[in-house]
């Protein structure tokens, strides 16, 4: 019978080099697991068993201002750990007597363990307040990030890239989320005061754009320089609800830089221009109310039971900040 390459069963029999590629194959991995498996053993126990303790020197402050001006022949060695910064040369003080300053010497090491030790040093991670559209990449990197993460959020901002809110950062790809959590209460990003900000500033608000920066400006010189509530945006035509919603916790008006409008001193020319006046008519009766009434009396309130203006009039002027009559 013809031998066609298959067996009694039907099954085509595996080629004896296939089966020696497969068997050198679970060799080579395993080989390199067991390698990768001694190197890290090592290197644990190179760090954990230093071939020369380091030593720590636990002396008193007179002892240190010597180390510390140089006057002992190896002070270059040694480094400050603790206790008080301020020992000069010559500098004597009763009340630093009783302090104990910690130097220590590094012991010499074998080149092999320095190695070691350099490639695996362990990184202080820092935690401070800091804002993802301008911390360095520096502070990134104190902040617990690898350098090719740090220069990664880096990038990402240089290509036009904005952190708005926290989560926004939490979800850039090389925020791990432990490092997120640790990080979450350090994170800063300034609100967009409205009557700080130009219009490039409200351009870079979610779901603004170009036009509706322009009439953020625009509508800000009509209210008199400056808003006195974060929903006179809304006053805005085609701003509704849903574009406020969408920006509204990345938004502020400080009180600070509410400019108070002079209602009660401006010219009818210059009233009719106000949002909530809008004619020469309302800016007129305000001009005749103060002409024809005591200062003491003078109110928003006033104005409306007088039918100068309208009552929704009243409730959006009443909101602002109103300048002393």
């Amino acid at each position: 019978m013809k031998d066609n390459g298959k067996s009694a069963g039907g099954r085509k029999r595996m080629s004896a080099s296939f089966m020696t590629g497969a068997v050198a194959l679970v060799f080579l991995v395993t080989g390199y697991q067991t390698a990768l498996f001694v190197h890290k053993a090592a290197v644990v126990k190179i760090l954990g068993n230093r071939d020369h303790p380091d030593t720590v020197y636990v002396i008193d402050p007179e002892i240190a201002r010597s180390v510390l001006a140089g006057a002992m022949s190896d002070a270059g060695e040694y480094s400050f750990v603790s206790g008080r910064d301020h020992f000069t040369k010559g500098k004597d003080s009763n009340a630093d007597r009783d302090v104990r300053i910690v130097i220590r010497k590094d012991s010499p090491h074998s080149p092999e363990v320095e190695t070691i030790r350099s490639e695996y040093a362990v990184r202080t991670v820092e935690s401070f307040r800091f804002n993802p559209n301008t911390v360095s990449v520096a502070d990134l990197v104190r902040l617990g990030f690898s350098e090719r993460q740090a220069v990664s959020i880096d990038n990402y901002r240089k290509k036009g890239g904005k952190f708005r809110r926290r989560s926004d950062f939490a979800r850039s790809y090389v925020v791990a989320d432990s490092v997120y959590k640790r990080l979450e209460p350090y994170i800063d990003i300034p609100l967009v005061d409205l009557n700080l900000a130009d219009s490039a500033g409200f351009d870079a608000l979610p779901g603004i754009g170009g036009y509706f920066a322009a009439k953020m400006v625009e509508y800000r010189k009509k209210l008199g320089g400056s808003y006195s509530y974060k929903e006179q945006l809304m006053d805005i035509w085609n701003f509704d609800r849903e574009k406020y919603d969408g920006l509204s916790d990345l938004i502020a008006v400080d009180s600070a830089q509410v400019h108070p409008y002079p209602l009660w001193t401006l010219p009818e020319d210059s009233l009719r221009l106000h949002p909530y006046i809008g004619s020469y008519a309302v800016a007129h009766g305000i001009v005749l109310f103060r002409e024809n009434n005591p200062a003491s009396s003078w109110s928003v309130q006033a104005l409306e039971d007088a039918g100068v203006i309208s009552s929704e009039s009243a409730a959006k002027l009443s909101r602002c900040r109103i300048a002393a009559p």
